[in-house]
């Protein structure tokens, strides 16, 4: 196959033919051929002296995927061929220098030292770009006070660092390291899984000897410090800021601060913050809302007083004045004394819910003065040509309501134990 580097190269290539498929072939396909002769193609399954032009075929079925795959791309190259493509060098724009390990990540979701089935580990790029190790993810529980007001926080962590003595070598100076003959230097060996009943799968697993470097030293020549293991603990404390106004699922990103391992990248410690429950106020977006108890006398007469304390312990006075009457379930919307912006000056709102406190059973008001100062019923009188005077529940709950049995309060039982087709279901009452 051609590598497709030059534009002269690249018009007299057929996209269609390197993926194996016809030009009516449709996305289905076309992903079904690229994973094939991705696999067949990959540089990790030939002989080194075989490895440079797998991985031009490597490239070439990449990219050809790349433009067919895509419909608009698709539509330019069957119109114009590749002429469409090679302004930068390349086919489909990406130039000569691929990184595999990127690439396979983009089109797989996957890459590093998983792969696929019967892999090993990506090769690193040709600029010799470091794979990044794994990231550490860590829940915080953080109360809604401490995100309304912000927060610093000091943690105590345990990583390991790369040995200062051998620079992560894991051997003593000038000491020459040997290739591993567990993994014969390749840094992983392959182990046969089994993922279901009668199906065994191949997995790639990073050799233990060497821990994926493909080279170990001898025990004289391993270093004293790390005892050869390439890396040493470290503690440490750790600083975090919560900005104001954060939520849940927000996430805090302390870069290059997770174990290091030689020639691997730093990874991050990410806080994902979790808000605990709050007894008194609850949050949706920047607006909070809780309940405003007021007394009966309260709801109908006025009041001013301080009826909330807030997140950052100040009080919030309600004057309400008379002659509008406050009732169950209204909201009276405070502007901004809600949550913090986390950009800018700006806050939520608050909602407070009015909950009105009813006197408790046993309270003697005095009647006949009641009814003189509040006003009188002026509904409509029902006319009828009957009328019952019935009992009731004062406890009755609205979950019962709709469960009431239609079949008038029976429910029919199958009292015959020996199946006779003569008897019949019989009703019991309950």
């Amino acid at each position: 196959m051609v590598p497709v580097n030059g534009s002269t190269e690249a018009e007299s290539i057929d996209l269609y033919e390197i993926l194996g498929i016809e030009s009516s072939a449709t996305k289905v396909e076309i992903k079904k051929a690229y994973h094939k002769a991705a696999l067949s193609s990959h540089p990790d399954k030939v002989p080194e002296h075989e490895r440079e032009d797998a991985e031009n075929r490597f490239k070439n079925v990449s990219q050809a995927y790349e433009i067919l795959y895509d419909d608009e791309k698709r539509a330019r190259y069957d119109r114009f061929g590749m002429a469409d493509f090679t302004t930068s060098g390349g086919m489909g724009g990406m130039g000569g220098d691929v990184d595999l390990e990127e690439m396979l990540s983009h089109m797989f979701g996957m890459g590093g030292m998983g792969g696929f089935p019967g892999m090993g580990p990506m090769p690193r790029g040709p600029g010799g770009r470091k794979q990044k190790g794994k990231d550490v993810v860590q829940q915080y529980e953080v109360s809604l006070e401490e995100l309304y007001k912000g927060k610093t926080v000091k943690l105590a962590s345990t990583r390991n660092i790369l040995c200062s003595l051998c620079k992560g070598s894991g051997g003593k100076d000038k000491a020459k390291a040997k290739k591993c003959a567990t993994c014969s230097g390749r840094g992983w060996n392959q182990n046969l899984r089994q993922v279901g009943r009668g199906i065994v799968t191949q997995e790639n697993v990073i050799c233990v000897p060497c821990k994926g470097s493909g080279d170990v030293f001898r025990e004289k020549d391993r270093c004293k410090k790390c005892k050869g293991h390439c890396v040493i603990e470290e503690k440490k404390v750790l600083e975090i800021y919560i900005p104001r106004g954060s939520k849940e699922g927000d996430k805090i990103v302390l870069q290059g601060e997770a174990d290091e391992a030689p020639d691997h990248e730093t990874g991050d410690i990410i806080f994902l913050l979790e808000e605990k429950d709050h007894n008194v106020f609850s949050r949706a977006g920047a607006d909070l809302m809780a309940p405003l108890h007021v007394s009966l006398a309260e709801a109908l007469t006025g009041f001013s007083r301080v009826v909330l304390k807030h997140l950052d312990g100040r009080g919030i006075q309600i004057t309400h004045p008379k002659g509008k009457i406050l009732r169950p379930r209204q909201a009276l919307r405070v502007e901004g004394e809600g949550m913090p912006h986390k950009k800018g000056d700006g806050k939520g709102d608050l909602f407070l819910i009015v909950d009105i406190e009813f006197p408790k059973d046993g309270w003697i008001p005095d009647v006949n003065g009641i009814r003189k100062v509040l006003p009188e019923w002026t509904g409509e009188q029902v006319q009828v040509e009957q009328v019952d005077d019935v009992t009731f529940d004062p406890e009755g709950d609205i979950e019962d309501f709709g469960n009431a049995d239609e079949s008038g309060g029976g429910v029919w039982v199958d009292e015959d134990d020996d199946d006779d087709e003569d008897s019949g279901p019989q009703c019991a009452q309950q």
